[in-house]
C-alpha cells in the first residue's frame, strides 16, 4: 500500500471503494449509467478516534458501508470516500 498523505481526523476513516461490477454473474456487461455504487472497500487511513469513540477499524481492513455513506474525494487520480467510523457496517 502506497504512503497516504491524507490523515483523517477524529473518528473519520478514509476508504478506497472496490471497483464497481463490470459484468453480471451471467456475463452481461453493465453500462456505466447502470452500475451500482460499491458498498465495500479497503480502509486506507484512520483517525485517532475520540475519547468516547476509540477506533475499531485499521488500515487494510475490508469493510462494508452504507450505500450513501461518506464524502467522495479524488487524490492523485484515485477516488476515495471519507466517512465516520459509525458509517461502516462491518469488517469482512
Amino acid at each position: 500500500m502506497a504512503e497516504m498523505n491524507i490523515q483523517p481526523l477524529g473518528d473519520r476513516v478514509l476508504v478506497e471503494p472496490a471497483p464497481a461490477e463490470e459484468k453480471t454473474s451471467g456475463g452481461i456487461i453493465i453500462p456505466d449509467t447502470a452500475k451500482e455504487k460499491p458498498q465495500r472497500g479497503t480502509v486506507v487511513a484512520v483517525g485517532a478516534g475520540t475519547p468516547d469513540n476509540p477506533m475499531t477499524v485499521k488500515a487494510g481492513d475490508q469493510v462494508l458501508y452504507g450505500k450513501y455513506a461518506g464524502t467522495e474525494l479524488s487524490y492523485e487520480g484515485k477516488d476515495y470516500l471519507i466517512m465516520r467510523e459509525s458509517d461502516i457496517l462491518a469488517i469482512i
